[in-house]
């Protein structure tokens, strides 16, 4: 089996510029790289190379796992359990949709950390004990 390829620029500009757009500033992304089971069945790992950026308390990943497949996930690093939280669907093969899918399930996600679930209103709210 081929080595999975390293991000071209094309890839890192997408990702780049959704985090600019979605956090109105610049982000630093590094390069780096994961090893995981490409399918559950796998025994080995396979090193991926990986995008990762840290906002708002949280670290992501957008592991590339082929050509054109994509596998992103977030974590908090104040969390003592170290929970990893996916994105969705386990693979992705459009880069603008898994990034889009990670931030949007974080997003939830620090709502819900914050006590805001959807379907309570602002009165549910004052109300609570």
């Amino acid at each position: 089996m081929s080595p999975i390829p390293e991000f071209d620029d094309g890839e890192r500009w997408v990702v780049e510029s959704t985090l600019k757009e979605r956090y109105g500033k610049i982000v630093s992304v590094q390069l780096a790289d994961v090893e995981l089971k490409l399918a559950a069945e796998d025994a080995q790992l396979t090193a991926c190379p990986t995008l990762y950026w840290e906002e708002r308390g949280a670290g992501f990943v957008i592991a590339k796992i082929g050509d054109g497949r994509y596998r992103s996930m977030f974590f908090y690093a104040d969390d003592p359990l170290e929970e990893q939280f996916g994105a969705g669907k386990p693979v992705y093969d459009d880069l603008l949709e898994c990034v889009t899918a990670v931030l949007r399930v974080q997003a939830d996600h620090e709502k819900e950390r914050k006590g805001a679930h959807s379907g309570r209103t602002a009165q549910d709210l004052t109300d609570a004990p």
